[in-house]
């Protein structure tokens, strides 16, 4: 009995390994850079994230679907929290590796709850907090869109807390628990910069994606600041306002370069000793710089079918620089420098870090 218990324990976690690759190859290639402590805590918890967005983005499903099953899968994390059959019924016949790991979400809960108690309780409140998030603009939109919900800036960033800042804070609180703790001055700063960390990945995300978006229905382009530049949303990708939405897509970019900036400030108060950790955070920061640095020379940004993307060569380039570089902060910020360019870089060098908080 107890090697058969094993052998589905096995079962689950190569399960949950086995997805990870399948849903992103850019975030399996960083969560090796990870402690050994902390690197299937956060593959679990990032799978877990996952579901959500399969539940949030899926085009088949009516708003008030979408917001009953992430409002139930919210309460599936919690410590006596009921199975994920309403998942299992909804995504029964999968078209995708992630409409795959939604209808098995049961395995990857197994895997959390066999996680210590105290990666459950870092893990735990800010999914839940990220489900209720979604679920709230879920409820206000169309089917697969997100453009009745999006109305004003705040709007955006208060959406891109909810999918990515409480990210920002998981990952604070299990960074917390790898020995030897962060001094308490030094873990206070990371939360106040957090929150700006993932709002800067998610805007990157959502520039680089404007016109992968709009082919499926999706615009998370604040209709005010459309507005600002004299066009409506559905005009965005419409040639003869080229130069119109160019302006709304600057816009976007600095405000992600300004949150950016807050990542390198967050990575840079990171404990040098906590090398795999610093290692997994610039990571994910240097490809964002480089893919929005591309995106605003990209003059095709905004045609349809077409994806920024930074060539392979400079991925292993940027995976291999970071691990040199990582526990040396001038270095760290010269690599920053490199591939942000001067003006932007005198930009983070001027700006006081400016946490964002939307919720």
């Amino acid at each position: 009995m107890a090697s058969a218990t094993q052998a589905h324990q096995a079962s689950e976690r190569e399960f949950c390994e086995g997805m990870l690759p399948k849903v992103s190859r850019t975030f399996a290639v960083c969560i090796r850079l990870l402690p050994d402590d902390l690197e299937h805590a956060v593959l679990v918890a990032y799978l877990l994230c996952r579901v959500a967005d399969t539940i949030e983005d899926s085009p088949y499903l009516e708003p008030c679907e979408r917001t009953r099953l992430l409002e139930a899968f919210g309460r599936c994390l919690d410590p006596e929290g009921a199975d994920a059959a309403l998942l299992r019924d909804t995504f029964e016949s999968v078209s995708s590796d992630e409409e795959l790991l939604a209808r098995e979400a049961d395995t990857v809960l197994a895997e959390f709850r066999r996680l210590p108690v105290e990666q459950q309780n870092a893990v735990r409140p800010w999914i839940k907090e990220m489900c209720w998030g979604m679920a709230e603009f879920a409820g206000r939109t169309g089917i697969g869109s997100h453009e009745a919900s999006i109305a004003t800036v705040d709007d955006l960033e208060r959406y891109c807390y909810y999918v990515a800042g409480t990210v920002g804070h998981l990952l604070t609180e299990l960074f917390r628990q790898h020995r030897p703790f962060p001094t308490a001055p030094q873990y206070r700063r990371l939360k106040s910069l957090a929150t700006s960390f993932g709002l800067g990945l998610q805007l990157t995300n959502i520039i680089k994606d404007v016109a992968d978006d709009r082919r499926r229905g999706q615009s998370f382009l604040p209709q005010q600041m459309c507005r600002d530049a004299g066009i409506s949303r559905d005009e965005v990708q419409d040639k003869a306002h080229l130069a119109e939405s160019k302006q709304v897509l600057r816009s976007l970019i600095r405000k992600a370069r300004g949150h950016l900036c807050d990542a390198l400030h967050y990575s840079t108060a990171l404990p040098r000793r906590h090398y795999g950790i610093r290692s997994f955070c610039l990571t994910s920061l240097y490809f964002a710089v480089a893919t929005l640095r591309l995106a605003d020379r990209d003059p095709q940004l905004v045609d349809s079918g077409h994806k920024v993307k930074i060539p392979r060569g400079q991925v292993y380039r940027t995976l291999l620089i970071t691990r040199l570089i990582a526990p040396v902060n001038w270095m760290v910020k010269l690599y920053f420098r490199i591939l942000a360019g001067p003006s932007w870089w005198q930009r983070c060098r001027n700006m006081r870090p400016t946490p964002a908080a939307p919720n």
